[in-house]
Formats: C-alpha cells, structure tokens, sequence
C-alpha cells in the first residue's frame, strides 16, 4: 500500500471537463488535459482493501458490482501513486484489450463498489485507467505486438464492435489468422458510430487502435454485411474458415407504436446518431450538419440512458431551439436509498454531460420524471408539429402488477418538430441469426452459455450484447475476450488465453 493516509489527506477531485458553454461549439472531446501529478494523487487515495470488490465484476440485483474484466484495479492505482505508469499501463493490459475505450465510456461500477466509497466518495479509477493508456500512448510504449508463430487457423469476427475488437485482438495473440468484417464504413461498430465523438474521438482514438491491431496482422472488411452481400454468402465464411464468432450486437431498438408515429419527425435515437457521426466524419467537422438534424427544431428525447444522453448532446451541438428529455420513471433520490447498498451500483441522480450542457444552455435540467406519451401531433402535411403527454405515478394494478396511472388533469402537447426514441434495445437482428440456423432465448438473442460462447451450430460462437442483450462496452470486451478463449480451445484442444 503506497500511502496509508491517502483518503485522508486527498479529496476526490476528477480530471475536468471543458466548460459546458464552450464545449459545445464543437464536436472536440470534452475533457481537459490530465495533471499527472493529481492522478498519482488521486491513486493515494485507493486504500489497498483487505477485500476489495472494485475488481470482482460481481451480478447483485441484476447490476454489475465491480469491474466486469476485473481489472487489478488496487495495483495499477499504487503504481501510479509511485509513478511507475509503465508498469501501472503493464497491469492494466492484463485484462483489458482497450482501456482508452473504458477509460472515457464506461459507467465505472468499480467505483460504485470501490470500499472507500462505502465512507466517503470513491477512488477515481475510471480517470486513473484513462491517464494510464494515454501515458502509454504519448511515451510510445505501445508497438505492435505480432506473433512469433501462426496457428494456420483461420478466424472470421463479424462485427467491429468492443466485443468483435476484443475477439480479434485475443485471437491474433494466439497466432491465428483473423479477419473482422463490418457492414459500415468504417471500424469500430458502437465504438464509432453509436458513441458521438466528443465522447469518444474516432480518428485519435478508435482509428488509432485499429490501426495498430492491423499492423498485428488482423484484416478488416467493411462494407460487408454477411449473408446479404452477394461476394460473401454465409456459406463461404463456413467454408473458408475454420471458426466464426458473431458479435453483431443488439441493435433492434424499442420502437414506440402510438398514434402518428409515421409522422415526419419521428425517428430511432440510433438513426440519429449514426447519421450525424458518419457526416461530421465525412465533412471533417466543418460546422455543418446533415440532413437529418435538430438545426433550429424543438427536439424532445424519449428516454435516458447514454443513448438519451448522447442525443441532447448531438441536438445542443447541432442548435436546436430547446431540448426535453422524457423519463416515464421517477427521479433518482441524490443518496444510496436504503434498498440500493454499497456494494450495489449506486442509483442516484446525477447530471451526465448532455443534461449538464441542456442545463447551462436552458437554464435546467431537461429531464423531465414520470411523464408518459399518449400520442405524436402531426399537420395536414405529415409533419411532427408535438406530442401529447401525461403525467403518472406507479401503482399496482388489478393483476398486482406496477403500472403507470395516469394523473387527472396534466394531459398537455410539447412543441415538437424532432421526436428521437432512445428506449433502449430489444435484441440482435434477426437475418444473420436466422441464416446460420442459431437458437435464440426468450429474448431473440442468440443462445450461447455464458463462459463458453457456443452456439448450437459447430463452429459458432456468440458474444457480446448479440448473446446477452443491450450492455455496456465493459461487458462487451469481456464477452469478446472469453469467446476468444473458447474459439481457441475449439480450434486447438487447449488454450494458454486469459
């Protein structure tokens, strides 16, 4: 332990982000430069537990508790405490393939289990993971790693998301010949065009890691969308590789079937999102904005979450006229309620970048609690012009059942001439899953146990939110890293992978 007293002498203190009003003049990541010296800091502060559970990645209440890849969490914080970050980044790599995407993304729910945060707030792990890579980064410490020998195994990943990159990059390791095919443009699947860029750049950061798992020896495809494309028949990847792993994510999103929904006006968060990122990327961030934009619009966003977050940030950015964020369930108490205990992930109310940035534009928050839509308001044209709203509380219904009860008297219209449903997602398209034959549970995800990842067709394997549902990137590397793991020992008998 490299300072007994740390907690004591050092409050929290995070590395901070660009002010709200100058931030959202452009589409630059929002955080300012990290102070080495108050990360080492900040990693006193950890208190070398006895049992600490920031690393366990523990399931309680059907949240994760602790770090889903079990990061070694207490030991690279010590070593940058004692500014050995060589050796700090060394520890890291051990269980995760990309600590520059975590490191900026990720909810932390090390933190929320960290034992310090039992007491008082919690170690800055989240930011120490981030300082930590991109040390590595900048001192040239990362080279590409290419195996001495190859397998002569062949390995086709479909999908450039955080679990298919996780796949690629483990297999690579293992010596085997891996190619990752994407349906998009460009690499990177949620890393690229689901996350907007002042979260999560695309050239310095994402590009930069694929770029040096090519130099590795993986191959990448785009454009490319397996079973429909004509070049590439799902029969081929059976006959030309020797294994395949599915990491196509979950990206059905939750539709919201009411009245008017056809409106002009109306579209899918992810819609959205992808369509401004691809623009601004093909554009160089040039200060315009594409088709599809909040430009001069009231926008009305249709449930929380990063994605919610994600669309008041890109409509903020794009000038929208006012921005309202929807939440059909209560506001957060601002403490642990006495159902939600440490080591739990704390559900509490908190201001994530896009509300913080709504909130210094407009002057509040733009969430609005217990609100439900009774329908969208469209002209003689077709045009979104608002949409009809209700407050609610939660009761029990005649079944017992909780349900939303409408309050008398609150039925009102909000101006609205862009409406974007960020209601989460309910699953993995179905094409791919349907071509090879795969099982799927209860859920339409594709039916792999976790730890082992294969599917009911020999072969197969599946990870990622494709296998478990809508997740975090966390969880996804994870289940990348254990497909990999699985698919090595198919192909070879045994395995030497983490």
């Amino acid at each position: 332990m490299g300072k007994p007293t740390g907690f004591l002498e050092t409050d929290r203190e995070t590395i901070p982000d660009r002010p709200p009003l100058e931030r959202i003049k452009d589409w630059k990541e929002i955080h300012e430069h990290r102070s080495d010296e108050k990360v080492k800091a900040q990693g006193s502060r950890c208190m070398d537990c006895g049992t600490p559970y920031c690393h366990t990645g523990i399931m309680i209440s059907g949240m994760a508790s602790g770090c889903p890849i079990n990061n070694l969490i207490p030991e690279f914080n010590d070593l940058v405490y004692r500014n050995r970050w060589k050796e700090a980044l060394d520890r890291l790599r051990k269980t995760n393939n990309f600590p520059e995407f975590t490191g900026r993304v990720c909810p932390a729910p090390c933190e929320g289990s960290c034992v310090l945060g039992s007491i008082e707030p919690p170690v800055t792990i989240k930011n120490i993971e981030g300082a930590i890579i991109d040390r590595g980064w900048e001192e040239g410490w990362l080279t590409p790693n290419i195996p001495a020998e190859r397998t002569g195994k062949k390995v086709a990943v479909v999908g450039s998301g955080p679990a298919g990159l996780a796949c690629a990059d483990q297999l690579n390791r293992a010596g085997h010949e891996v190619t990752v095919f994407e349906r998009a443009d460009r690499i990177g699947g949620l890393l690229m065009y689901g996350i907007p860029n002042m979260k999560l750049d695309k050239t310095e950061i994402v590009d930069r890691r694929v770029n040096l798992m090519r130099e590795e020896g993986v191959k990448f495809l785009t454009n490319v969308n397996i079973g429909q494309d004509p070049e590439w028949p799902k029969k081929r990847l059976t006959d030309e590789f020797d294994a395949i792993v599915l990491c196509c994510g979950a990206t059905k999103g939750r539709d919201l079937p009411i009245d008017n929904r056809e409106a002009k006006g109306v579209h899918m968060a992810m819609e959205f999102l992808t369509t401004n990122t691809s623009y601004q990327l093909d554009h160089k961030f040039d200060g315009t904005n594409p088709e599809l934009n909040a430009t001069g619009k009231d926008v009305i966003v249709i449930g929380g979450g990063d994605t919610g977050t994600d669309c008041v940030g890109t409509s903020i950015r794009q000038g929208c006229k006012s921005v309202t964020q929807l939440e059909i369930m209560p506001m957060p108490p601002m403490e642990r309620a006495a159902n939600n205990p440490w080591p739990e992930w704390p559900k509490v109310y908190k201001l994530d970048y896009g509300q913080e940035e709504a909130k210094a534009l407009q002057g509040e928050d733009p969430r609005k609690y217990l609100v439900m839509t009774k329908r969208f308001v469209k002209d003689d044209d077709g045009n979104l012009t608002g949409i009809e709203v209700v407050d609610i509380t939660w009761g029990k219904d005649e079944a017992g059942r909780f349900s939303p009860i409408e309050t008398p008297g609150t039925l009102r219209t909000l101006p609205a001439q862009l409406i974007l449903l960020a209601m989460g997602f309910l699953g993995p398209e179905q094409e791919i899953v349907q071509a090879y034959g795969l099982e799927t549970d209860e859920r339409s995800n594709v039916k792999a146990d976790h730890g082992k990842f294969a599917t009911n067709v020999d072969g197969i394997f599946a990870a990622g939110d494709m296998r478990r549902g809508q997740s975090l990137v966390v969880w996804a590397i994870n289940e990348g890293r254990g497909a990999a793991r699985e698919c090595d020992r198919y192909l070879m008998g045994s395995t030497q992978l983490p």
